[in-house]
C-alpha cells in the first residue's frame, strides 16, 4: 500500500501506533476515575494490564505498517524499517518498565492511572521521534516525550529527592529545548525549509553550504541532543535525576528517553545534516570520546549503584556516538542494534535496583547487594546477566552490540574510535564485576532487610529480559538481519517535489559474521 497522504485516512495509518497508545492511555485515565476504590490489590491491576494491552497493540500496528511504502519525503512522518524497528524497541521498554514497576508502585501508594497515562504519553512522544522527517515535529515530539517524565521523575510526593530530581530534570530540559529551538530557526533561515529532505537537499546544492547560519543551527542542534542523549559535557543532570526519580522511572528514562532521542539524532543526520558534515562530525567525535572517557572513570568511585548505572548509561551513549560518527549504512544498523540491547540490559539493571533499594529515603548503595546471590538468586541472576551484557562479556546481546559497533568504526576508518571502545569497555568491567562480587562473595549483614520478593508482572518481565539479552548473544541472526534492514532504510532514494535525490554514500553493509 501506498502511503502518500493525499487523503486523511493515510495520516491515520502513519500515526496508527501513536493512535492506539493515546487511545489506552485516555481510557485508562477516564476509567480510573471512577473506579478509584478498587485499584489496590488485586482488582487494580487492570490498569497496568490495560497499558501494557495497548503496548502491544501498538507494537502490533508498527510491525502492520512494514506493509506501507512512503515514497515522498515531503511527509512529515516516516514509514520505513527504522521507524517500525526503533517504535518496538520503545514499546518493549515500555512494556517492561510497566511490568518491572507494578509492585514497587503498590508498595508505595503510586498504582494510579495517573502514572500510567504519562508512561503511555511519554511512550507517544518516543515513537514520534523515531518517525519524525520535519524539525517541527521533532521538537513536539521531545517536547510531549519530556514533559511527561517531567511530571513521572517527581511522582513520588512523599520523597523530597523525587521532587528535586523533577525540578533539576525540567530545568536542564528547558535549557536543552532552547538550544533545539533556536538551532531549528537557524537551520530553517539557511534552508527555507525545516524538511529534513529539503534541508539536505538545499546543503547538497551548494544553496545553504558555507553559510555561518547553517553551521550555527547545526551546532546548536548537535547541543540540544547531547543533552537529552547525556553526552559529556551535557551529562551532570544525569546522575543526580536518575538517583532521586523513582526507580521505575529512572529506567524508563534510561531506556526509553535516550533511544528515542538518539534515533531522531540518527534521522536527523543521516537525512538532513549528513552534507553539512564539516559542521558537525568533529563536534560530534570529540563529544563520543569525552562521553566514552569521563563517565566510566567517575563511575569507579560510586558506592551507589544508582548513580554508577547513571554514569554506565552516559557511557553508552558514547559508543552509540561511534555508529553515528561511521556515516553508513553499517554504523546506522549497529547503533540500531546496541540500541535495542542496552534499552533492555539498562532496564533488567534499574529494576534489580529498585527491589534492593526499595525503603523509603533510602539509597541503593552497594553494600545492599552484599549476599544477594544467596538471599534472593531470582534477583541476583538476572543483575548478572544484566551487568554481564553492559560490560560486553559473551555470549550476551551486549558483546554482539559492541562487535557490530566496532566493526562499523573499523569500515568507516575510525580505528581510534574502536580502539577507545575497547579501552573504555575495559574500564568498566572493574566496576560491573564489583557488584557481581558483592552479590556472591559477601555475606549479607546481620539483621539486614532482605529485599521483598518479586510479585508475577516483575518475574515475567525478568524472564524475558534475561532471554532477550541472551538469545540477542547467541542467535543474533534475525535482529542482525532486521537492523540491517533499518539502517539501509534511511539512506533509500527518496523523492522530493518531483526531483530524485542520490543516496548517501554507504561503506560495507551487514552486521556481525557471527550469527
Amino acid at each position: 500500500m501506498i502511503i502518500d497522504f493525499s487523503s486523511q485516512i493515510h495520516y491515520v495509518w502513519a500515526l496508527l501506533p501513536e493512535i492506539i497508545l493515546a487511545a489506552t492511555g485516555l481510557t485508562i485515565l477516564t476509567v480510573d476515575v471512577f473506579l478509584r476504590g478498587s485499584r489496590s490489590g488485586p482488582s487494580g491491576r487492570w490498569v497496568p494490564a490495560a497499558a501494557v494491552l495497548g503496548t502491544v497493540t501498538a507494537g502490533a500496528a508498527a510491525v502492520f505498517q512494514l506493509g506501507f511504502e512512503s515514497p515522498l519525503a515531503m511527509s512529515m512522518v516516516a514509514i520505513d524499517e527504522f521507524r517500525v524497528a526503533l517504535t518496538l524497541v520503545i514499546l518493549a521498554a515500555t512494556t517492561l518498565s510497566i511490568l518491572f514497576g507494578m509492585d514497587y508502585l503498590e508498595r508505595r501508594g503510586l498504582a494510579v492511572g495517573e502514572y500510567y497515562f504519562l508512561i503511555l504519553m511519554a511512550a507517544i512522544g518516543m515513537t514520534l521521534l523515531t518517525a519524525a522527517r520535519d524539525l517541527i515535529v521533532v521538537f513536539v515530539a521531545i517536547e510531549l516525550m519530556s514533559i511527561s517524565v517531567y511530571v513521572l521523575a517527581g511522582f513520588d510526593r512523599s520523597d523530597v529527592r523525587s521532587a528535586e530530581a523533577a525540578l533539576k530534570y525540567f530545568l536542564m530540559g528547558a535549557f536543552a529545548s532552547a538550544f533545539l529551538l533556536y538551532g531549528i530557526a537557524m537551520v530553517y533561515g539557511a534552508s527555507g525549509s525545516t524538511n529534513l529532505s529539503i534541508v539536505g537537499s538545499e546543503i547538497a546544492a551548494g544553496t545553504a553550504s558555507g553559510n555561518a547560519l547553517l553551521y550555527g543551527g547545526v551546532a546548536l542542534l548537535v547541543i540540544g541532543f547531547a543533552f537529552k542523549i547525556s553526552a559529556v559535557p551535557f551529562h551532570m543532570w544525569t546522575p543526580d535525576v536518575y538517583q532521586g526519580a523513582p526507580p521505575p522511572v529512572t529506567g524508563f528514562m534510561a531506556a526509553g528517553v535516550k533511544a528515542a532521542a538518539f534515533a531522531s539524532l540518527l534521522r536527523v543526520v543521516a537525512v538532513g545534516l549528513a552534507p553539512a558534515e564539516p559542521a558537525w562530525h568533529g563536534i560530534v567525535w570529540w563529544l563520543a570520546v569525552l562521553t566514552m572517557v569521563v563517565p566510566n572513570l567517575i563511575a569507579l568511585q560510586e558506592d551507589d549503584v544508582k548513580r554508577m548505572l547513571a554514569y554506565s548509561s552516559v557511557a553508552h551513549a558514547g559508543y552509540l556516538m561511534v555508529g553515528l560518527i561511521a556515516g553508513s549504512a553499517l554504523g546506522y544498523s549497529a547503533s540500531v542494534f546496541y540500541l535495542g540491547v542496552y534499552a533492555v540490559m539498562t532496564l533488567g539493571a534499574f529494576a534489580v535496583v529498585s527491589v534492593v533499594g526499595d525503603d523509603p529515603g533510602s539509597s541503593a548503595s552497594i553494600g545492599r547487594f552484599r549476599g544477594l546471590g544467596w538471599s534472593r538468586p531470582f534477583l541476583a541472576g538476572m543483575m548478572v546477566v544484566c551487568l554481564l551484557s553492559l560490560a560486553g562479556f559473551p555470549p550476551t546481546g551486549g558483546f554482539i552490540g559492541k562487535l557490530y559497533l566496532l566493526r562499523a568504526a573499523m569500515a568507516a576508518g575510525e580505528a581510534p574510535l574502536a580502539v577507545l571502545l575497547v579501552l573504555t569497555s575495559l574500564i568498566s568491567y572493574y566496576y560491573y564485576l564489583r557488584v557481581i562480587w558483592k552479590m556472591y562473595f559477601e555475606e549479607t549483614p546481620e539483621g539486614a532487610t532482605l529485599p521483598p520478593a518479586p510479585g508475577r508482572g516483575f518475574r515475567i518481565a525478568a524472564v524475558l529480559t534475561v532471554l532477550t539479552i541472551l538469545v540477542a548473544g547467541i542467535w543474533p541472526g534475525p535482529a542482525v538481519d532486521a537492523t540491517d534492514a533499518a539502517g539501509a532504510s534511511i539512506f533509500h532514494v527518496e523523492t522530493v517535489v518531483g526531483t530524485e535525490r542520490p543516496p548517501l554514500q554507504s561503506s560495507e553493509s551487514g552486521g556481525p559474521t557471527a550469527r
